[in-house]
């Protein structure tokens, strides 16, 4: 199979769909791979060091979706790339789709075969794919955040750790899964004044276990969200429901009782965000103020560490990609119960449930286009 990695065009998008090892390790199961010019640059990735692995360079992404069998990605395809997909092509990528019409309507009308990272299950229940970049950008949100609280910023002007004789700052968690654990991890780290809040006992037993007394946890519901927003000084999103747009657990009414320059993290915003006054942002601007609230929504927070965030994310996807190399997407998806979870979009078909459901499309269950 010829598997294609074009430059990302997403605003300051980084990262990379390959690194060289990966390469090395297709062209040696005998595949081959080709490599848009400067596509590795922005995660310190020469040229060079894709031909040293075997792959073979390109000027242009046209090259690129033109001759590859199947397209290996980071970032959902920008509108423009869209373009470029035919029918029976496979793309292999994070998509996010629940809250993106338009992609998803290019999607079906490419006929290709859309694989997302984000939906690829594993036999614990996990997201094996989206648990890297979560936990790159659950490990960022403390750091942001704190930038963003400096008054500067537009923020309260309060350091995340405090001094001697001045309280530390607040710092709420609202998800205690992967991203959640840790942003806890790293605020408790800064010597903030942490709490977590999550909707399962089995996840804030397990935090308090991790962490005993250096944070505190809370069962979620409306009115303790509500009186947590109040007192925080930032509040970190981190919710998720596989494929499925994120809960609107921080209303506009919330915002309006928050402290003035008090900083919202909406680290679940490529799946639409957790607070209703939230939309989607870039590295290039990445805060905006509701009501004296400010507001970080940058929808790729790991592209901003990019070197380690592709090197974590080829970790996970490598045999993914290996498989569908090897056997074809069909057989691969077959022989996967995993792997097919991932399957979003199949030659014109919604195969994701949830994103069926958001945007009252028709569902077609992954099987049922295998034929299994």
């Amino acid at each position: 199979m010829r598997i294609g990695v074009p430059k990302e065009i997403k605003n300051h998008e980084y990262r990379v769909g390959l690194i060289p090892s990966s390469v090395h390790e297709l062209v040696h199961h005998g595949h081959e791979v080709v490599v848009q010019q400067g596509a590795g640059l922005g995660a310190g990735l020469s040229d060079q060091d894709y031909i040293d692995a075997g792959a073979r360079i390109l000027a242009t992404a046209d090259e690129i979706f033109a001759s590859a069998d199947m397209i290996v990605k980071v970032k959902e395809p920008q509108a423009d790339e869209r373009k470029k997909l035919r029918p029976g092509q496979i793309l292999f990528t994070y998509l996010h789709l629940a809250p993106d019409a338009p992609q998803t309507r290019d999607l079906i009308d490419s006929g290709a075969v859309c694989i997302a990272y984000e939906t690829v299950t594993a036999a614990n229940g996990s997201l094996p794919l989206l648990t890297p970049m979560s936990e790159v950008a659950g490990r960022l949100a403390p750091q942001v955040g704190a930038h963003a609280l400096e008054k500067a910023q537009g923020g309260r002007g309060v350091l995340l750790g405090g001094v001697p004789g001045v309280a530390a700052a607040e710092v709420v968690v609202i998800g205690g899964g992967v991203s959640g654990t840790h942003a806890a991890t790293i605020a408790v780290g800064m010597g903030a004044q942490v709490t977590v809040v999550d909707r399962s006992n089995d996840a804030l037993k397990r935090l308090s276990a991790q962490f005993g007394p250096a944070i505190s946890t809370v069962y979620s519901t409306k009115a303790a969200i509500e009186e947590l927003v109040k007192r925080a000084d930032l509040v970190i999103g981190t919710v998720l429901i596989p494929g499925a747009a994120a809960p609107k657990l921080i209303t506009r009414a919330m915002l309006k009782t928050m402290k003035p320059g008090a900083v919202i993290v909406d680290v679940a915003i490529d799946q639409g965000g957790c607070t209703e006054t939230s939309h989607a942002t870039t590295h290039a601007d990445p805060t905006y103020v509701v009501d004296g609230v400010v507001h970080y929504c940058v929808a790729n927070m790991p592209g901003a560490v990019a070197r380690t965030s592709t090197f974590a994310l080829n970790n996970a996807t490598l045999p993914f990609a290996l498989a569908l190399a090897n056997k074809g997407w069909k057989q691969a998806l077959a022989d996967d119960v995993h792997l097919r979870n991932g399957l979003n979009v199949c030659e014109g078909k919604i195969t994701c449930e949830p994103v069926a459901q958001v945007h009252g499309l028709d569902y077609v269950s992954a099987e049922s286009v295998l034929g299994l």
